[in-house]
């Protein structure tokens, strides 16, 4: 006798090829049927009347790896309709770690305004990671490995090419992290160690991942004006490999931007990207305001150069930069989260740029921003750009601090209530391909990102007059509104807009 349960959701229109209203069956964690007027049969009804039925979204770039286990970020992915998250991005995180690397330490302290600290992780391989995911959060967690993690776990923080031997030691990491079940590899080649690599050492581990079908996804070596010379050497790689690309976090002028991604899928390249609903940005301070020759993967040689003199002068004014930036996450000063960076000098007696070299030594560089991008990067690029058909859903969602960006709480319902509803920029079906199947497909999750019969039940409930965003950047950690049920692995995690308590999520192997 088959025990599992069944749902039927009644009445809604579902976003596929088109808006068709039918009813969907659910049957444990599969779609088993999909059609008018089924019978109900003993299933539990979810009344989807005058809601827009979709596939469960997939966030392709978010930095929930320690977060996705806090019942707050669950409850702001789970109200965006978020039923899987993509993990290990831009190279730091943290697995693999062997024994005596230091390699999960090295990402708790470099991207700890941006990762955080796992609450049970102390290092250990791809597998065991994703082992903490299991039936402990709301969403699944698909894990790209972390080329910079495995830099540090085999060169440690040296910022220098790699020998030949050293480049086979992370192309055998990388391949255990895929035995292990990871999608991809990840690539933050804006971030120290990982901006060191040099052309042999990407090829070989590009190489690693075309031969098993996997992407690689990149933080570029730049954006805005350094856009196509940085895309331009995934491309190169692409083209010597055969390796999938995937962009992460595209922007700035779309009348130069889209036709390179016009002309490399003309060539026949595999690229998408993605991109956020947002004209601000966030990352660590560090980045920002400190040059690439400071080690900046090893915390404390950089902090004691900080404190020569003659080092400081060398230091970039950044003075067009500082009025940009908002504090998100300043340990020990929590005063300060969400004061423009002017103030905050200001009320430390302080220029713009010693307040920052003070802030960076009091918290062992540990600052989380919040900064307006160049206005290259206008809200018609961005449009036009979330329009482009390679273009997938991301929202670069940063959980720490008392004040982060509000994108991990708004982009999803901000894409389906500001450019569906009110501007048009997709309709429900298209908005379904951007939200879902374009990332599914790209990462390999070929059970999600659809609804048809044989499917995995990771299903959305939208209304399509109230869905919305409501996170700001005053006030960045207000759920969303409008998505009335979610459905992960056919287990209720949100029912009539109220969350049910239930942890289905696991990690996609």
């Amino acid at each position: 006798m088959d025990d599992r349960p069944v749902i039927l959701v009644r009445g809604g229109l579902l976003a596929h090829d088109e808006l068709v209203r039918a009813d969907l069956r659910v049957v444990g964690d599969r779609i088993t049927e999909i059609g008018p007027d089924l019978p109900v049969d003993g299933a539990d009804v979810v009344d989807a009347g005058g809601l827009i039925v979709m596939p469960g979204f997939v966030d392709a770039h978010a930095h929930a790896d320690a977060a996705a286990l806090d019942p707050d970020v669950q409850a702001a992915l789970t109200h965006q309709g978020v039923t899987t998250v993509v993990l290990g991005q831009d190279g730091v995180s943290f697995a693999p770690s062997p024994p005596g690397s230091g390699a999960t330490e090295y990402a708790e302290r470099y991207f700890a305004a941006i990762n955080g600290t796992h609450p049970t992780f102390r290092g250990g391989t791809v597998a065991e990671l994703l082992a903490g995911y299991d039936r402990a959060t709301t969403v699944h967690t698909a894990y790209l490995v972390p080329h910079g993690t495995l830099r540090y776990a085999v060169l440690g923080a040296d910022d220098r090419r790699a020998s030949p031997e050293e480049v086979a030691a992370m192309a055998r990491l990388l391949e255990q992290g895929l035995d292990d079940g990871a999608r991809g590899m990840s690539t933050g080649l804006e971030y120290a160690p990982a901006s060191s690599a040099d052309r042999a050492e990407l090829l070989a581990l590009c190489t690693v991942l075309a031969r098993r079908g996997k992407p690689h996804v990149s933080h570029m070596r730049g954006y805005e004006d350094k856009a196509p010379a940085a895309l331009a050497e995934l491309l190169d790689l692409a083209r010597a490999t055969g390796v999938g690309t995937h962009v992460s976090h595209y922007h700035g002028p779309a009348e130069r931007l889209g036709p390179l991604v016009d002309d490399a899928l003309a060539e026949g390249l595999d690229l998408t990207f993605d991109a956020y609903p947002y004209l601000r940005g966030a990352s660590i301070l560090a980045l920002v305001a400190l040059p690439d020759w400071l080690p900046l993967a090893d915390a404390d040689r950089t902090l004691a150069l900080l404190a020569d003199p003659a080092v400081r002068d060398r230091l970039p004014a950044h003075d067009d930069v500082w009025p940009r930036v908002t504090l998100a996450w300043v340990p020990g000063m929590p005063w300060a989260e969400g004061l423009p960076l002017l103030e905050v000098a200001s009320r430390l007696g302080l220029t713009p740029g010693d307040a920052v070299l003070h802030l960076l030594v009091t918290t062992n560089l540990q600052v989380g921003c919040v900064f307006a991008q160049p206005p290259t990067n206008s809200d018609e690029s961005m449009r036009a750009l979330l329009r482009h058909p390679a273009h997938c859903a991301g929202s670069d969602g940063i959980y720490q601090g008392g004040h982060p960006h509000p994108r991990g709480w708004g982009t999803f319902a901000r894409f389906l209530g500001r450019h569906v509803r009110e501007l048009g920029d997709w309709d429900w079906p298209a908005a379904a391909q951007h939200l879902s199947t374009t990332a599914a497909r790209r990462f390999g999750l070929d059970d999600r990102g659809t609804l048809q019969a044989g499917a995995r039940a990771d299903v959305v409930l939208v209304d399509p007059a109230t869905v919305a965003d409501r996170a700001t950047y005053d006030e960045p950690r207000r759920p969303a509104t409008g998505v009335q049920a979610v459905l992960v692995d056919g287990v209720p995690t949100l029912r009539d807009a109220r969350l049910t308590g239930a942890l289905p999520g696991r990690a996609v192997r």
